[in-house]
This record gives C-alpha cells, sequence and structure tokens, in this order.
C-alpha cells in the first residue's frame, strides 16, 4: 500500500483566505486518493508583511499577494508554474482572470502564482442606510461632513488609497526606477487624503478592511468606506449583523472608477517541495473556473476567474458584488513589484501617515515617500 502524501499549506486567516481552500483540500482527496493538504493560517498584517522565502522553507503551497514577486524572483524561493504546467491550461486562465490579476504574478519570463482571489479598492455602503452608492469624490466629502464615513488607514492601506486616487487622476505613481509621482499629483492626492482624514474618526488609522467593514455593518451612525478592498462574504445575508454592498469605487478624477491599486491573492508552489507535479496539478484546478465558481465561491472565497464573477448564481449569493465592483477591477493599477518594494510599502505608509497627522508637512512626505522609492531599488 503506498503511503499517503501530505502536503502543507500557508494562507490567511480571514474565513475568505481560510474556508475556501480547505474545502478544496477535502475536494481534491476525493479526486486524489491518499493525498492530504494540510492547511494553516496568519494573520492579515502578517499576510501582508511575511517574505515568501520564510514560508517557502515551511511550506509546498503557498497564497501570496503580488507585490512580493520580485522579491521571490531574487530569492529563487518558488516554483514557476510553467515549469510543469501546461501551456494550454496556463493560457486558457490568463484570458479567464479577471483584470490585470494574471498579469501580476508573472515577471522575468516565468509565472510565480495563479490568481485564486481577485480584489481591489472599492466602495461599501450599508445599503439599509444609503440607496446609491457615491460616484464622485465630492459626494464622500458630504457623508464624511455628516460624521457618516469609516476608511481603514492601516499600513499599508493608506499608501493604497494614495495609489488609487493618483491613478484615477490620470497620473499614476511609478512602478520603475524614477520618481515615484509628479509634484502636482502628488499634492493634490495628500489634499484630498487630508480633507478626509480630517473628518473621520481618529480610530480608522489603526484599521484595516477587515476592522473598518466589522464597524460599518455595526455602526449605527455609518453609512460608506470609501475606498476598502473587496470582501465579498460580507455581502452575503447573515455573515455580519447588517449586509455591506459593494459598488465601484467614487471617482477624484474625470475618466470614471479607473486605478485603483491591484489586491488579490494568488496560489504559489515551494521551490522545495518534494511533489512539484502534484502541487501544479492542484493549483490549475484551484484556480480553474470549476472549482472556482462552484466550491470555491460556496466556501467564502472570493473568486480570481471571470467566468465565476459572471456567474449569475455566484453574484446572486453576495448581492451582485462582482457585477457592481467588475469596471473599478478591470480597470486598477498594478503596484511596483520589484525585490526591494515591500520595505518601501511599510516605510511609505508610515510617512503618509505622519502627514496625514501633522507631524511633517506635505511636501516633506512627498521628498521621503521619492527618496525610500528611488531607495528600494538597490535593496
Amino acid at each position: 500500500m503506498a503511503a499517503e502524501i501530505v502536503l502543507r499549506g500557508m494562507t490567511w486567516s480571514d474565513p475568505r483566505g481560510y474556508d475556501p481552500v480547505v474545502a478544496a483540500a477535502e475536494a481534491f482527496r476525493r479526486l486524489s486518493p491518499g493525498v492530504s493538504i494540510l492547511w494553516e493560517k496568519r494573520s492579515l498584517q502578517g499576510f501582508e508583511s511575511t517574505p515568501v522565502e520564510e514560508l517557502a522553507a515551511r511550506f509546498d503551497l503557498m497564497v501570496i499577494d503580488h507585490p512580493h514577486v520580485g522579491a521571490v524572483v531574487t530569492e529563487g524561493c518558488l516554483l514557476p508554474m510553467d515549469r510543469h504546467g501546461d501551456a494550454e491550461s496556463l493560457l486558457r486562465l490568463e484570458a479567464e482572470t479577471v483584470g490585470k490579476s494574471f498579469a501580476s504574478y508573472r515577471l522575468g519570463g516565468h509565472q510565480w502564482a495563479l490568481p485564486i482571489d481577485a480584489a481591489t479598492q472599492v466602495q461599501a455602503i450599508r445599503p439599509d442606510r444609503q440607496a446609491q452608492p457615491a460616484t464622485r469624490w465630492s459626494e464622500v466629502m458630504a457623508a464624511a461632513r455628516d460624521g457618516a464615513v469609516l476608511w481603514p488607514l492601516r499600513p499599508p492601506h493608506v499608501l493604497m488609497c494614495f495609489f488609487t486616487l493618483a491613478a484615477n487622476l490620470g497620473d499614476p505613481c511609478a512602478v520603475t526606477k524614477g520618481p515615484l509621482v509628479a509634484r502636482r499629483t502628488g499634492l493634490a492626492v495628500l489634499e484630498a487624503l487630508q480633507a478626509l482624514a480630517d473628518l473621520v474618526d481618529p480610530a480608522c488609522r489603526a484599521m484595516d478592511p477587515i476592522a473598518a467593514l466589522d464597524a460599518l455593518a455595526e455602526s449605527r451612525t455609518h453609512r460608506m468606506i470609501p475606498l476598502t478592498y473587496l470582501y465579498a462574504p460580507y455581502a452575503r445575508a447573515g455573515h455580519r449583523a447588517r449586509r455591506i454592498a459593494f459598488h465601484d469605487m467614487p471617482a477624484l478624477g474625470s475618466a470614471g472608477p479607473i486605478g485603483s491599486a491591484l489586491g488579490g491573492t494568488g496560489i504559489a508552489i515551494s521551490a522545495r517541495t518534494a511533489q512539484p507535479e502534484l502541487c501544479t496539478r492542484f493549483a490549475l484546478w484551484l484556480a480553474s473556473a470549476e472549482v472556482q465558481r462552484g466550491l470555491y465561491a460556496a466556501n467564502n472565497g472570493q473568486p480570481g476567474n471571470a467566468r465565476a464573477w459572471g456567474d449569475a448564481t455566484v453574484n446572486a449569493a453576495v448581492g451582485d458584488a462582482y457585477a457592481r465592483t467588475r469596471l473599478t477591477h478591470e480597470a486598477a493599477w498594478l503596484r511596483p513589484r520589484h525585490a526591494g518594494y515591500m520595505g518601501f510599502q511599510e516605510e511609505g505608509s508610515h510617512v503618509l501617515i505622519d502627514a496625514l497627522t501633522g507631524r511633517v508637512p506635505h511636501g516633506a512626505a512627498l521628498d521621503a515617500l521619492d527618496a525610500r522609492f528611488q531607495e528600494s531599488f538597490a535593496e
């Protein structure tokens, strides 16, 4: 009798990150008798900051986000999906992916992960308090003056908001070495962020999207989060005390909901795994339209596959969250992915917090952001 193969996986602790991959592991075991996948989980903050090379030393499979890809290429810690994945399957997944999610994991001529979860900054509202979403930033400000706005500013989300508004103005931040952002654009974005920061509860500075959405669901006064990463399970009936509705982001610029800073996750494989073919087979299966629109979406998952996003049944379960935010996702902006980017993401976020709390003038904050961005390419 052949010995059981046990693969170890690491994901993040929110039900959106954990529940669907556990359900997938159970289904894959039925398809591949003798194969078990044991998933562990870490916090959202750990997910956003833990170096992938640390995880690759301990796990066969990892759920990662794309800004780590530059470090991955440098460290050589992940197995390229195109090493054992057939070209036809990869091409099909690329065509079926929402927005730039598939491309976000491609660097240096290889595909380092497959998108299983698509997300970008969108708008969240309490539909029992606000019948229609805001379409313009001026509407956000009006709601904030009424004390009705929450806004997750905990690093790195404050930097993501800066990225999003710069791109929405039609002048996106750099992704290669050079000035981070045009001075005029940077000052305009900081002015917009400052105006909103002055109106929201200072507690927002400690909130990530999960904390902000939890607060919105429970609040008796708030009705809107203008920029937060999509968490479709909050749109399910019964997920929290009140249902959240998701919509395209409100625009500061004149071209509509474009430029949101892309998020989401991908499934990756350690270069050290003893089962590279088996891990690749699981990853391709997990990212497939069949799984994404089926058991993945049914188990609190937020698919990355466009066939799931276009599925009427999948949408009905989450108040059409995918259909209502599709334009923002398709027009999202792809963050830098060079090896030193993650350090800049952390430090740049704190520079912005210092600017929005009055510790540093806006001009000096832009200088610091630009200098740190240049330095990140030497790391």
